[in-house]
């Protein structure tokens, strides 16, 4: 069984039929990320292999820039470093109580085929991750399914994406939504020929007691 982690957007390792044209802003070291929240929670590299599952020699080559994690590692060391999947993509910054982002104003991580926006970055306690995906044509979260604790919500506002929960495909399109429990398999594609933007919040932490809380790891 896979274990149970928080939820993850693979921003790295996306699958794509067509390239992308378009001049990318400089990516984000995901690698760097990853070294300094370990180090910053005193773990070596095997404590971290240890408690992730991962072997030393992967979080090697991801450290140092030789290999993109895939959604399912990130969700492994997001569950053992104890953040959420965003802490890869966006610096450590203030924490406040009240988050106020004007139009435009909120940085977006590019990444292979798509971008990634962090609309919660800043907030103190979050307990929440409000995400901005944009897909290009073909772009899709991979053949393996993802399962990860607590409740994924997805609004559709431009193009279109399948998501596919429970080998059930539902329609995100500019007005649909969709809400599930996350410990379902689930997946989604971009399968048009435009790009395709949603709105995705992420409730990564089940209260204790609760059924998925406690699934098998």
């Amino acid at each position: 069984m896979r274990k149970n982690v928080p939820p993850l957007l693979e921003a790295f390792s996306l699958h794509t039929s067509e390239p992308r044209d378009v001049a990318l802003e400089e990516p984000v070291d995901v690698g760097a990320r990853l070294r300094t929240l370990r180090e910053a929670r005193r773990l070596s590299i095997k404590a971290l292999a240890e408690a992730s599952g991962l072997a030393v020699n992967t979080l090697s080559l991801i450290e140092h820039g030789k290999s993109s994690p895939s959604v399912s590692t990130l969700q492994q060391l997001a569950a053992a470093l104890r953040v959420p999947i965003t802490a890869f993509f966006t610096p450590e910054a203030p924490r406040s109580r009240v988050v106020y982002h004007r139009a435009g104003e909120v940085a977006t991580t590019p990444f292979p085929h798509g971008a990634l926006a962090d609309l919660g970055v800043g907030i103190a306690r979050r307990s929440l991750e409000p995400l901005l995906l944009t897909l290009d044509p073909g772009a899709g979260s991979g053949s393996e399914p993802i399962i990860h604790a607590g409740q994924e919500f997805v609004y559709g506002l431009e193009g279109r994406i399948v998501y596919t929960v429970a080998d059930e495909e539902y329609l995100i399109e500019p007005g649909a939504s969709l809400l599930f429990e996350a410990a379902l398999p689930h997946g989604w594609q971009n399968p048009g020929a435009a790009r395709a933007v949603a709105l995705l919040v992420l409730c990564p932490y089940e209260a204790p007691g609760s059924p998925s809380a406690h699934q098998s790891r």
